[in-house]
């Protein structure tokens, strides 16, 4: 895929147009976008609901116990309470930090190795065991992450008993919906975080918790020309906080979804087509505030190409070929993509670079147990 001559000669052509350039210059100056950028800390931003992963191997009894399907994702219920402390005192349980905005953010890091802490991640999280765990986790992730710690609700977690080849994930977001705007993001010291940022990056998961929040990253983003990113999630997302996703939506320069969320986010918008090339066309033109960015739709689709809008095409870009016999788990596999992208695009690579990067952090998630990594990436 990197070496194709078609999407070359696209991006060659592209530079006589201001929004056909890289993904990050929308100045229309030449740059040499090989150049490796030199990063500073805190120029990628995310926010989003904070997990700690509780990962062990159960049996099918403690499954029975709890009412559990051997491969399901399923939210906490009352009964589920007494599951995450009983999965914490099992022989070599794995903790991990997790959440969708945290794995992209984590990834990210992971794929940029030094300097450390280029990654802020703010969300919510308990004054407990499970949350000084999971702000240990971060720190050894080399993340930033400033966390809002209240003592109402506990710490929000994702228990993964697995049984075999099978997961079955538990999620209590509990705290996760706890973020407060005005006691932690409106705080100056952490806006000044805000502030450092190039990058800005949220999943569609945090529009059930702090809209206002949302919107206020959106906004000085795109005040002040920089990037924002926003995840389609899930398609629940686009049905049932529509008003929401709306209201951020003019301030979105890169979109991000897979096949189904981008069909039902068609579907709630009236576009009556169920072609997603068609579809990234016009969402890619939906009303926008920053008009010196022109927004970038990505849209995956699991094993099939990436569709991506390249000024005013839609590209399709193949992912890596991967036996089926050596995929373990592709839960992880949407926000590694954006992970992968995300370490690019702090560093100012063009669109390809970006798309490249996201498949091969997908490739390697996919190959391993949750959204964990091996010590250093081999991308290049």
């Amino acid at each position: 895929m990197c070496g194709s001559s078609s999407i070359r000669s696209d991006l060659r052509s592209a530079q006589s147009d201001r929004r056909k350039m890289s993904v990050y210059d929308s100045t229309g100056a030449q740059k040499n976008t090989h150049k490796k950028k030199t990063l500073s800390q805190n120029a990628l931003f995310g926010m989003g609901n904070p997990l700690l992963d509780i990962s062990a191997v159960v049996d099918k009894d403690f499954l029975d116990k709890y009412g559990l399907k051997p491969n399901d994702q399923i939210l906490a219920e009352e009964k589920h309470k007494a599951l995450f402390d009983e999965i914490a005192k099992k022989s070599k349980v794995e903790y991990h930090a997790g959440g969708s905005t945290q794995n992209s953010v984590k990834i990210a890091q992971w794929m940029i190795q030094e300097p450390h802490k280029v990654a802020t991640f703010f969300g919510c999280i308990g004054t407990d065991h499970f949350g000084e765990i999971l702000k240990q986790k971060a720190a050894e992730a080399h993340v930033d992450a400033h966390y809002y710690e209240q003592s109402q609700e506990p710490t929000g977690t994702c228990a993964a008993c697995i049984t075999g080849d099978n997961r079955s994930l538990v999620a209590n977001l509990a705290a996760a919906n706890c973020y407060n705007k005005e006691k932690h993001l409106d705080v100056d010291s952490n806006w000044g975080l805000v502030e450092k940022a190039r990058v800005y990056y949220i999943a569609g998961f945090f529009l059930t918790v702090s809209p206002e929040s949302i919107l206020k990253v959106a906004k000085h983003a795109s005040d002040n020309n920089k990037i924002f990113g926003l995840n389609l999630s899930a398609p629940f997302i686009s049905q049932f906080f529509k008003e929401p996703l709306m209201k951020v939506m003019p301030y979105v320069d890169i979109i991000f979804g897979n096949e189904t969320e981008a069909a039902t986010f068609a579907k709630e918008q009236g576009f009556e087509t169920e072609d997603i090339t068609e579809i990234a066309r016009r969402v890619q033109l939906l009303p926008k505030v920053n008009k010196n960015r022109q927004r970038i739709v990505v849209f995956t689709q699991g094993s099939e190409d990436t569709v991506a809008t390249v000024g005013d095409k839609v590209k399709r870009f193949p992912v890596l070929d991967i036996d089926q016999n050596d995929i373990v788990d592709t839960n992880g596999a949407g926000d590694a993509f954006v992970g992968g992208f995300l370490s690019e695009l702090v560093q100012e690579k063009p669109l390809e670079e970006c798309i490249r990067a996201g498949h091969y952090a997908a490739n390697v998630i996919i190959r391993r147990v949750g959204c964990t990594f091996p010590e250093k990436p081999d991308f290049c």
